[in-house]
């Protein structure tokens, strides 16, 4: 039995759905009852909280694997540590973990959070896979969309960079087939990038070709983008790490095109 937590959320509403599609006994694990009755066919809504030993426990039994996504809050390491914890005691044999680029070298914000779990995991005693994935694509579309409506712009610091975004359905399906056959990955950390690596501007020009309205990149220094997000109502916490995310990007180590596997 395999258990997908963050069901509600892209990337653990997106593999849950790739992997109940392939057949495999599976479990989506959900907040709140609201929540678990938008489950998919063929998926057992199971409701628990990262904060609830309990409900962890409750929710891992009769589960051999796991996939492990949290959403990206401060307390992301606590949550996703307890999960680990309790996979252990529960004798859970595999973890596949959805960590971040960046989580290698990059010793700020989410990078250096996903690398504190990914110790974690490596020193527990649960077989694990981890994945890297690059910026999700459908990030574009939640984050840019809105500023493109109202004035055919979007904005970010990150200059000339390129970035190989990959689309979610990409990262389930690699995610998927590791939670149905696990036993030849683990102990490995896969990075996943995407087919083509882009600058802002050249996936301003893309936007502009598909919609036949013209979307203009505009790059901003940082200093600007902190006071925009503020006024926004951002919290500082949030808005310092997405602008340690934007100097990651910035320094190109996003570019490589398609992933590798690092053992």
């Amino acid at each position: 039995m395999i258990l997908v937590t963050g069901a509600p959320g892209n990337a653990g509403g997106t593999v849950l759905r790739t992997v109940v599609k392939s057949g495999a006994n599976v479990k989506g694990m959900y907040r709140s009852t609201e929540d678990a009755a938008k489950a998919p066919h063929g998926a057992a809504p199971v409701i628990a909280d990262f904060t609830d030993m309990q409900s962890l426990r409750e929710a891992l039994e009769g589960v051999d694997t796991v996939f492990l996504v949290c959403s990206p809050v401060r307390e992301l390491v606590d949550l996703e540590s307890n999960m680990i914890d309790v996979c252990e005691e529960s004798g859970v044999k595999h973890v596949v973990l959805n960590s971040a680029l960046g989580a290698a070298d990059f010793p700020k914000s989410f990078p250096s959070w996903h690398r504190k779990v990914e110790d974690q995991l490596k020193a527990s005693d649960v077989n694990y896979t981890i994945l890297r994935p690059n910026g999700f694509m459908q990030n574009i579309l939640a984050y840019f969309a809105p500023s493109i409506r109202a004035q055919g712009a979007f904005y970010q610091s990150v200059g000339n960079a390129r970035i190989s975004h990959i689309d979610l359905r990409d990262v389930a399906a690699s995610a998927a087939q590791i939670l149905i056959a696990p036993g030849s990955h683990a102990g490995k950390t896969y990075e996943l990038n995407g087919p083509e690596a882009l600058t802002y501007a050249e996936i301003a020009a893309k936007i502009s070709t598909v919609t036949g309205r013209e979307v203009q990149y505009v790059d901003i220094p940082a200093s600007a983008q902190r006071k925009a997000l503020a006024d926004m109502g951002m919290p500082d916490w949030q808005i310092t790490a997405l602008l340690d995310l934007q100097e990651y990007y910035a320094g190109g180590k996003a570019s490589k095109e398609i992933g590798r596997a690092h053992v």
